[in-house]
């Protein structure tokens, strides 16, 4: 059992929450996650690491609600408990000193995008972040990312604070100024694809954190199977950051989908509270 510990409301959809889980903050590094199970009869489901305190054993984590389980996380209350924690899980970032790199966190993606910039600045790069989304409530960590970076930009889609335009503008007006030598991208499957097809004529090596469906998260189940460079990989294992250029982002996008009804159905489930037991849903 693992006890939250802190709670903070971003948005009416975006939750933090501070979890006690010393083994896993004792490890974690960038670019990892970790695969939680809420009760017993829960589903296991795989959420960023997006800051850790060693000392006093806690990760934190940022999370949209999206779904059945990420509503009912959504509740928990510092003092209640989460019943498994794994990880941490995934193959870290490959942090150098590169030089001049560029990190793009849209939406939730601000979150996995913390602890990368934390570790390039402390690596000795000269970090430029850029966060975004789509209107201002949904952004937030900018002071925290602020106080990383060498320089931050902030964009929403709709003007509504920072600049107007989407991250994709934004990369191109930085490269404009000079050379980039590497560029991390995390958001929506759309951002990043775009992202890529941004960064390719460009000829900047980009890295995306690929997030598929996902059961086990040791590399068994398979069901986190992308195509890079037209080779199958496994986002727990292999992953989950990629080269974006070698992404099959289309597929990706295909088998997102895949449930979509039997989401529809656990969360009609969940809504009316039988959990599913009373067959009205099925």
């Amino acid at each position: 059992m693992h006890k939250v510990v802190k709670k903070e409301i971003i948005s009416e959809t975006i939750k933090l929450l501070e979890v006690e889980a010393p083994l896993i903050a004792a490890k974690a590094r960038a670019g990892q996650f970790f695969i939680l199970r809420l009760n017993e009869r829960g589903e296991r489901i795989p959420l960023t690491i997006a800051d850790q305190d060693q000392e006093a054993g806690t990760i934190t984590t940022i999370f949209q609600e999206v779904g059945r389980t990420t509503r009912e996380l959504g509740k928990l209350e510092p003092g209640d408990y989460i019943a498994d924690l794994v990880g941490p899980l995934g193959v870290p970032s490959e942090i150098e000193k590169y030089g001049r790199v560029v990190c793009v966190g849209g939406g939730i993606g601000i979150a996995p995008i913390h602890p990368i910039v934390r570790d390039l600045k402390k690596a000795g790069n000269e970090v430029i972040t850029i966060i975004g989304a789509r209107t201002k409530d949904l952004l937030f960590w900018e002071e925290k990312l602020a106080a990383l970076s060498d320089r931050l930009i902030v964009c929403t889609d709709d003007g509504s604070y920072g600049q107007k335009g989407f991250v994709t503008e934004m990369v191109g007006e930085v490269a404009a100024e000079g050379k980039i030598d590497r560029l991390w991208a995390i958001g929506p499957l759309p951002m990043m694809r775009a992202m890529a097809a941004t960064t390719k004529p460009l000829g900047i090596k980009t890295i995306v954190s690929m997030n598929p469906i996902m059961v086990d998260g040791t590399g068994m189940c398979g069901a986190c199977r992308v195509s890079v460079g037209n080779e199958t990989k496994f986002a727990c294992v292999d992953g989950p950051e990629f080269d974006a250029h070698l992404v099959d982002f289309d597929l990706a996008m295909r088998r997102l989908q895949y449930y979509r009804e039997e989401e529809r159905i656990a969360a009609e489930a969940g809504n009316c509270g039988c959990g599913g037991g009373c067959g009205c849903h099925r």
